[in-house]
């Protein structure tokens, strides 16, 4: 009996000290891996701020190309400004020179063209691809030069519907609606910080139970 007792023990042992199959030992080690978290989609405001920021950065690069061709045109490089600033100065703002007045109207021209990126980026956001976004800027911007030195500044602003260059005004509306069509790039870089933050945030593992 107790040769036999010993033996059982002996066995017993013998398989305590085996090692585990290496499907167990995965089985019993590896948890499923928790899903990726999902970026929130922006909200109208995070979208309304990328465009201003890209309209105002779209309307410098307008005015720049229509001081450009008012120097090729032998006028001065401020005659965009010194129109718009027509709105408060009346014919007194229009010089060939830079001058107080042409303050006005550049912040005029940067304060409405910055508010249109902002409308545009919040209502469609990050719907569409950046190819169409684009295509889309220009089309609003072309339509916002049709509507407003066509129409509007007809009857608000008429030096600026009588004395406006043209050709060089539209080409102006394409750059700016090409610039203003790359919001999303800004869109994503100010929801990349939170993002960040949220994956830098420490993990605390809860204890286990102590044996």
């Amino acid at each position: 009996m107790e040769g036999h007792a010993q033996q059982q023990a002996d066995a017993s042992a013998v398989e305590a000290i085996q090692p585990q199959p290496v499907e167990a030992i995965a089985t019993a080690e590896i948890e499923p891996a928790a899903p990726a978290p999902v970026a929130p989609r922006p909200d109208a405001l995070t979208s309304a701020l990328a465009g201003l920021q890209a309209g105002m950065l779209g309307v410098m690069w307008m005015l720049v190309w229509l001081g450009l061709s008012a120097t090729w045109q032998n006028r001065s490089f401020w005659t965009a400004e010194n129109l718009m600033a027509t709105a408060f100065y009346g014919g007194a703002a229009i010089r060939p020179a830079f001058t107080r007045e042409t303050f006005a109207g550049l912040a005029l021209y940067l304060m409405i063209y910055s508010l249109l990126g902002a409308l545009l980026a919040g209502v469609v956001r990050d719907r569409l691809a950046r190819s169409r976004a684009i295509l889309l800027s220009v089309v609003f911007a072309l339509s916002w030069y049709y509507l407003s030195f066509r129409l509007i500044w007809k009857s608000v602003l008429p030096l600026v519907f009588l004395l406006h260059a043209t050709q060089a005004t539209v080409l102006g509306h394409l750059v700016y609606g090409v610039v203003l069509g790359r919001y999303p790039l800004y869109l994503h870089s100010r929801s990349q910080p939170a993002q960040n933050v949220a994956d830098s945030e420490p993990v605390t593992a809860e204890p286990g139970p102590v044996g």
